[in-house]
């Protein structure tokens, strides 16, 4: 077994490498991703190693750059775009929802679209507006699209190949915030399916569940909450298209209870969605309602109130003593 230390933006290279190296049809696009190997540097170096028709710095134009990935699919390409910010995704949301996602059906499955569409997302990096957005709910919400994100550098490592090999389109949303947090990679064998959810902490008294960034939040928040004599367990969601419910609901027939916290905003939500399906599936189980911990539901604020404007351990916390208050 070969373990390596690493941040997650260098699992991420090494996972498009390796993808690469697997692959001839795989072809990375974007902005500046090439000789500057993008603005996280998540491509460096692989435009020197692939080469130029492998890894293109494209214009600034995301609708011509999915509207391109689709016509390299049809041709038997597997592209993967990034980009370049969470907010800067929004020119290519027609080609993505109107297009890429329904042509596979259009089709009536005869036509596959192995598009992947690599997303930064989220804040916590003290950035400005369209740069710290979290639209995860749009691309959840629309049929024939596959939605993961990793919270460790040994998911994103093993997730982005599984995605790049997925025969359909996937958003794949990467926790900017978590792109210099180190984890150890098994560089030899995945753990896990792309679309499975799994318990990373074991408690007794509360599920605390979320997905991305967001995971390490819930994990120093169970950590404050063991120290005050509150077992808290914590499911990484990982696939929020489809959901894996299963460790969901088994930890919540266990402990009676559960928190969802996101950074994106909570109406309409994936965590709308999942406390929804959780009250539905485990109605007898639960001692309180399950309960939701999010942004504002407002736009994402000048830099300096993200720390407002986010969800934080203690705001985690509120919500489990609630949940206990039942």
């Amino acid at each position: 077994m070969t373990i390596e230390s690493m941040p997650m933006s260098r699992a991420l290279n090494a996972g498009l490498r390796r993808a690469m190296e697997d692959d001839p049809r795989v072809l990375l696009m974007g902005e500046d991703i090439g000789r500057l190997g993008g603005v996280f540097r998540i491509t460096e170096h692989l435009q020197r190693d692939f080469g130029d028709r492998r890894v293109l710095d494209t214009p600034l134009a995301e609708s011509g750059i999915v509207g391109t990935a689709i016509g390299l699919a049809m041709a038997g390409f597997r592209p993967v775009c990034e980009i370049q910010f969470d907010g800067f995704v929004f020119p290519a949301f027609d080609q993505i929802t109107s297009q890429l996602a329904k042509l596979t059906s259009r089709h009536e499955g005869a036509l596959s679209m192995p598009v992947v569409i690599r997303i930064p997302y989220g804040g916590h990096i003290g950035a400005v507006e369209h740069h710290q957005e979290s639209p995860e709910a749009y691309f959840a919400h629309t049929p024939g699209l596959r939605v993961v994100a990793p919270s460790t550098p040994n998911d994103a490592y093993w997730m982005i190949q599984e995605a790049i090999r997925s025969n359909d389109p996937v958003i794949f949303l990467e926790p900017k915030s978590r792109y210099w947090q180190k984890g150890e990679v098994e560089l030899e064998a995945s753990a896990l399916p792309l679309h499975a959810s799994r318990i990373v902490r074991r408690g007794s008294d509360v599920t605390l569940v979320g997905h991305g960034a967001m995971v390490t939040t819930l994990l120093q928040a169970a950590a404050l909450a063991e120290a005050e004599g509150t077992s808290c367990e914590v499911v990484d969601v990982r696939s929020l298209s489809p959901v894996d419910y299963g460790p969901i609901l088994d930890s919540v027939r266990s402990t009676g209870r559960m928190v969802y916290a996101q950074e994106a905003p909570g109406h309409t939500s994936v965590g709308s969605e999942i406390a929804a399906t959780v009250m539905e599936r485990a109605f007898y189980a639960l001692e309180a309602p399950v309960l939701r911990v999010s942004a504002f539901d407002a736009p994402f604020p000048p830099a300096k109130l993200e720390g407002t404007y986010l969800p934080d351990a203690d705001r985690i916390l509120e919500a489990v003593d609630r949940s206990l208050a039942y």
